[in-house]
């Protein structure tokens, strides 16, 4: 089921879309992630997450067949670069529920949102916090040695400022620490954004390296999940770091952040330095509305809505399909996806039917 048997990888038109450099000769190709369960389906063989993501330091093999099979994944879906998310940096308290999509990965998890792992000083104290030398990053290297020529890696860490904060402070614990702990959210804060700040410039100048993405989801339906006032306390310095460390490297700085950010929109772009925003539904601001407010300061990246890409029909998909190619790709500056991930209860043949509308309609 993979879309093609002889892609014609070349990053440097994604790269012209990141920039904002006029049109390249289509339009690409973008995603954040894909489910494992997607990722095996298409390619015909199993990725086992854990494989994939935690490498067994005294067992490297396990990790290499995976990855070999997600690199065939981009590769032959058409994709100009391949994400690589490092390795889990903090203990997570998860909460688990059955996985009813057709693609079923057996359960769904999600973290603790009333408490973490941190919810006083003595947690904080006695936390196994990450040093940096203890990273591992046999990933990246050893997918700069097989990606295929004309292809890069797109770098992401496994969480960002405020989605580790949350994580490990527990959302309710979190928004009732930031009136009764303050110190307790700072100390949680820097700790955070150390580990982020020397994960980013340990990849900044590896081998093979496009660009930097952060994913971190700030908002939902209505606004941003804590006030802005604390995001620019807690989040936006570091956020600017890793902007500035992609940019003394000459990459650019990606951000996917879900949920409504139009009340900080102008800081992520005028003070953070982000270059491309990703993650958008039609229910909050569609990618369409999104080009005309923010296409002439930063990219804009995916925005085919999954609710709709879960529900619509081939047709419809391939009509909306066009609509934001006619209305995003001019001038450039745009790249298609989905508007978040290609999540397992995403059917198959409707994401295909995306990206196939892309090739044939999206040529400049």
């Amino acid at each position: 089921m993979l879309l093609y048997k002889d892609p014609d990888p070349d990053f440097s038109r994604l790269d012209k879309v990141f920039r904002r450099e006029g049109e390249p000769d289509r339009v690409p190709y973008i995603e954040l992630f894909a489910d494992t369960r997607v990722m095996e389906a298409l390619v015909g063989e199993p990725i086992s997450r854990e494989d994939y993501l935690i490498p067994d330091s005294d067992d490297r093999s396990k990790m290499e067949r995976a990855l070999n099979r997600v690199i065939r994944f981009w590769f032959h879906m058409g994709y100009d670069y391949m994400t690589v998310i490092s390795p889990p940096i903090f203990e997570i308290t998860w909460q688990r529920t059955q996985d009813t999509a057709d693609l079923s990965k057996g359960q769904r998890r999600w973290a603790n949102e009333e408490l973490g792992v941190i919810s006083n000083w003595q947690d904080f104290e006695a936390f196994p916090w990450t040093k940096p030398e203890d990273i591992d990053y046999y990933a990246m290297e050893y997918v700069a040695k097989k990606l295929p020529e004309g292809m890069k890696i797109i770098f992401m860490s496994p969480g960002g400022q405020l989605e580790n904060m949350m994580w490990l402070m527990g959302m309710v614990n979190l928004s009732l620490k930031l009136s009764d702990d303050p110190d307790l959210v700072e100390a949680v804060s820097m700790k955070v954004g150390e580990t982020l700040v020397s994960m980013y410039k340990a990849v900044a100048s590896m081998e093979r390296v496009g660009a930097l993405w952060l994913g971190d989801d700030m908002g939902f339906n209505t606004g941003t999940l804590i006030s802005p006032d604390h995001l620019r306390k807690y989040v936006f310095p570091w956020q600017k770091k890793l902007a500035k460390i992609s940019h003394e490297q000459g990459l650019t700085f990606l951000l996917h952040s879900c949920g409504n950010l139009h009340t900080i929109m102008d800081e992520l772009i005028d003070d953070v330095g982000i270059d491309a925003k990703h993650s958008f539904q039609d229910i909050i601001m569609p990618i369409t509305e999104a080009k005309k407010v923010y296409g002439e300061r930063i990219a804009l990246l995916g925005g085919v809505d999954v609710d709709f890409l879960c529900r619509a029909s081939e047709m419809e998909i391939r009509q909306y399909s066009r609509n934001v190619i006619d209305k995003c790709a001019p001038g450039g500056g745009y790249a298609l996806g989905t508007g978040n991930s290609v999540a397992n209860y995403i059917p198959l043949n409707n994401y295909s039917v995306m990206l196939e509308e892309c090739r044939n309609y999206g040529m400049y």
